[in-house]
Order: C-alpha cells, then sequence, then structure tokens
C-alpha cells in the first residue's frame, strides 16, 4: 500500500509508477492507503531496491507498506457485461 500526501497527487504519482518495470498494477484505493501497487521481484533484496530506490524518492509518496505474497490461489479474468449486453 502507498500513502500519498494528498489524493491529488495520484495521477502524478500513478504515472510514475508506471514507469517502473516492476510494477504490473497500479490502483486507486478507498480505505487505509491511496494507491495499492502490485510489484514483481527476483528476491527480497531486489524488492528492497525497488522500494528504496525507484518508489520511495517519488514526489508526493509519505510511506509505503508492503505485504509479500506467499501464494496465488485464485486468478480469474472475467468480462462484467454492460448494461445493453446484458
Amino acid at each position: 500500500g502507498i500513502y500519498l500526501d494528498k489524493s491529488s497527487l495520484y495521477d502524478e504519482v500513478a504515472d510514475q509508477l508506471g514507469q517502473i518495470p516492476e510494477i504490473v498494477s497500479v490502483h486507486y484505493t478507498t480505505g487505509v492507503y491511496s494507491i495499492f501497487a502490485k510489484i514483481i521481484c527476483r528476491d527480497t533484496n531486489h524488492l528492497r531496491d525497488v522500494l528504496h530506490d525507484k518508489i520511495q524518492p517519488i514526489g508526493g509518496i509519505q510511506r509505503t507498506e508492503t505485504f509479500i505474497s506467499l501464494q496465488e490461489s485464485v486468478n480469474r479474468p472475467i468480462h462484467i457485461l454492460d448494461d445493453d449486453e446484458a
């Protein structure tokens, strides 16, 4: 999770996060975090480098909180129908 100084910085920060190859998705969220980003790294040293050298220096980011996924049990792509498709 990424905490922003101000939510109005989302677009600018999201653009910069999108330039980091290890980040595979960025979500604007409600709740505790402003942004939830999914990062793919080789190991914990690589994760540390991405956080320290690429993410945390971005202006507008107050702090980050990291969760490590031990296993992905379900990854289901879905198609949501538009009202005119239903």
